[in-house]
C-alpha cells in the first residue's frame, strides 16, 4: 500500500473507524504510558533544555546550508566509492531501486526499517515486478504479514497486543504458537534469518548522513539493520534529503537525543556507520552501496514558514503523548507519518488536496512542541497550516461566513450587540450554561461535545456594574 492508497476517505472517517475497535487505543495508551516512563528515567538529571537548544541550532543550521551539506556529503561518499542518486520524486527513487535490482537478477530482497520507503511505496513496486521482498524488522514484519501499513513510526506494530501478533503468525505460518513474546520473537528470528542468507540485495533507511566523510548511519534495535546493509551484495540506503550532518561532533548530539527520545535508551542497542562499500580488506560488507537521496517535494517547503518541519528527527515522541494519536493510532492519519509530525508533513508533502484536513487532528494542547527533542513548533505549524487550508479549500460559504464574523466581532457595538442576540438564541437549547445539541449548522460541533453557552454577563458588563457604570 502506497502513500497514495492510504489517503481514501477523511480524518474523520478513518478515525470512526478506529475508534470502533476500543482496543487500539488501550494497546497503544499502555505502550506510550511505557516509553514515556523510561524516557523519564533517561533524561533525569540532564539539562534536557540545554540538550534540545543544541539540538534545534544543529538541525536549523544543517537545513539552512542543505545544499551545500548535501554537495559535500555527496563528493565525499562518491570518493570513497558509494553510488548516489538524486530523486526529485518517489517515483524517480522507486524506478532507481527497481533498475539497480532487475540489472543485478535480484528475486529476493530484505528490508530494515525505511519511513522512506513507505512513504515512496517502493514494496509493493517491488512486489509488482515479481520480486520477494521481506520486512525484517520485527514490528514491520508484523504489519507486512498483516497487510497494515504502520502504526507508529518507531513501533509499527503498536496497535497490536501479544495475542492478536500470536493469531497472526499461527494463521500465517500454520504454527502453533503460545503469546509469550519471547517465543514469538525467536520463530521470527529462525525464519528471517533464512531470507538474510539467501537475500541478493538489502535495503535500509538512514538516521543520519555525515557530510565530513561521506557516512551514512543507522540507528536500530534488533541485529536485522545491521544484517540487511551487509550480508547482501547489494545495499540500497533511502534517505530523505535532510537527514545530513556536518560532522560526527553534531552526531554526539544528535543520537542521544534520539534513542531518549524513541525508546527511552541511552543509547541503541545496534549503532552502525556505513562509509562505502565492502574494501579488500574488510571480511564483510556490500559489493555495492547506493544511497538515493528523496526529495518528493521537501525542497518545496524549505522557503516556506514551515522549514523547521524538515528538521524533525523521527524519534516519534509527538505520537507518544498525543491524544489524538493515542485514540485512534496511526492508520487514521491515512499516511505513514500519524500524530503531530504527519498532521503537519504529510499536507505538505501530498498537497492540501488530498491531506489538508489533517491539520485539524489535533486538540493543540502543544504537548508535542513541549516533547520535540530539536525544539519544533509543531502546535504552531498547524495553526499555520488551518489558515492556510481555509484559504485554498475552504468552501466560499465558509470564508464568507468567517469574514462576516470577523468583521462583525472587529467593531465593540456590533460585537456587544451579537452578544445580546446570542444569548437570546441560545435560550431554547442552552442547559446549565451548556449546550448539548444544537442546530445547524453548529450541530456537528455538539455531536461529540457540549459547547459552553454565551455567559450571561461579559466580563465589561460585569465591571460596569461593580463600578457603577463607569
Amino acid at each position: 500500500m502506497t502513500a497514495e492508497d492510504e489517503l481514501v476517505g477523511t480524518f474523520e472517517q478513518r478515525a470512526h473507524v478506529q475508534l470502533e475497535h476500543p482496543q487500539v487505543g488501550r494497546n497503544i495508551g499502555a505502550a506510550m504510558d511505557m516509553i514515556l516512563g523510561v524516557r523519564a528515567g533517561v533524561f533525569q538529571g540532564a539539562d534536557v533544555e540545554a540538550m534540545r537548544a543544541a539540538g534545534e541550532a544543529i538541525r536549523a543550521h544543517t537545513v539552512a546550508n542543505l545544499d551545500g551539506y548535501l554537495d559535500t556529503w555527496a563528493s565525499n561518499a562518491e570518493a570513497r566509492g558509494t553510488k548516489v542518486f538524486f530523486a526529485d520524486t518517489g517515483g524517480e527513487a522507486v524506478e532507481y531501486v527497481s533498475r539497480v535490482l532487475r540489472d543485478r537478477g535480484a528475486r529476493l530482497v530484505v528490508k530494515g526499517k525505511s519511513m522512506a520507503s513507505e512513504e515512496i511505496g517502493l514494496t509493493p513496486a517491488l512486489e509488482r515486478e515479481g520480486m520477494e521482498v521481506v520486512e525484517t524488522d520485527l514490528g514491520e514484519y508484523i504489519v507486512q504479514i498483516g497487510h497494515e501499513p504502520p502504526s507508529h513510526i518507531i513501533v509499527p506494530a503498536i496497535h497490536h497486543d501479544r495475542q492478536e501478533i500470536r493469531d497472526l503468525f499461527n494463521r500465517v505460518h500454520g504454527t502453533d504458537l503460545p503469546d509469550e513474546p519471547a517465543r514469538i520473537t525467536r520463530f521470527a528470528r529462525e525464519h528471517l534469518r533464512t531470507k538474510f542468507l539467501s537475500a541478493d540485495a538489502g535495503i535500509t533507511g538512514v538516521n543520519f548522513a555525515i557530510a565530513e566523510t561521506g557516512s551514512i548511519s543507522i540507528v536500530t534495535n534488533e541485529g536485522n539493520g545491521r544484517m540487511s546493509s551487509s550480508m547482501p551484495p547489494v545495499h540500497i540506503a533511502l534517505m530523505g534529503m535532510e537527514r545530513i550532518l556536518p560532522s560526527f561532533r553534531e552526531l554526539t548530539v544528535m543520537l542521544p537525543l534520539l534513542t531518549a527520545s524513541a525508546t527511552g535508551q541511552r543509547v541503541s542497542t545496534y549503532f552502525n556507520v556505513i562509509t562505502g562499500p565492502r574494501r579488500p580488506e574488510d571480511p564483510d560488507g556490500p559489493d555495492e552501496l547506493h544511497v538515493v537521496v528523496i526529495d518528493n517535494g521537501r525542497s518545496a517547503i524549505l522557503p516556506t514558514e514551515f522549514r523547521s518541519i524538515l528538521h524533525c528527527i523521527r524519534c516519534g515522541a509527538c505520537l507518544n503523548v498525543c491524544p489524538v494519536f493515542r485514540h485512534v493510532g496511526g492508520h487514521a492519519y491515512g499516511s505513514v507519518y500519524g500524530g503531530p509530525i504527519g498532521a503537519v508533513l504529510t499536507p505538505l508533502l501530498q498537497g492540501f488536496e488530498r491531506a489538508g484536513d489533517l491539520p485539524h487532528a489535533s486538540s493543540l494542547c502543544g504537548a508535542c512542541t513541549e516533547i520535540c527533542p530539536v525544539n519544533i513548533p509543531l502546535h504552531e505549524h498547524l495553526l499555520g497550516l488551518r489558515r492556510e487550508v481555509a484559504r485554498v479549500r475552504a468552501p466560499w460559504a465558509e470564508r464568507a461566513t468567517f469574514g462576516w464574523w470577523s468583521r462583525l466581532w472587529a467593531n465593540a457595538r456590533r460585537y456587544r450587540f451579537f452578544i445580546g442576540v446570542s444569548r437570546m438564541a441560545q435560550r431554547p437549547f442552552a442547559r446549565r450554561g451548556r449546550i448539548g445539541r444544537a442546530p445547524w449548522p453548529f450541530s456537528r460541533w455538539t455531536r461529540g461535545r457540549d459547547l459552553p453557552g454565551v455567559a450571561l454577563e461579559t466580563f465589561r458588563e460585569g465591571w460596569r456594574r461593580r463600578e457603577g457604570g463607569t
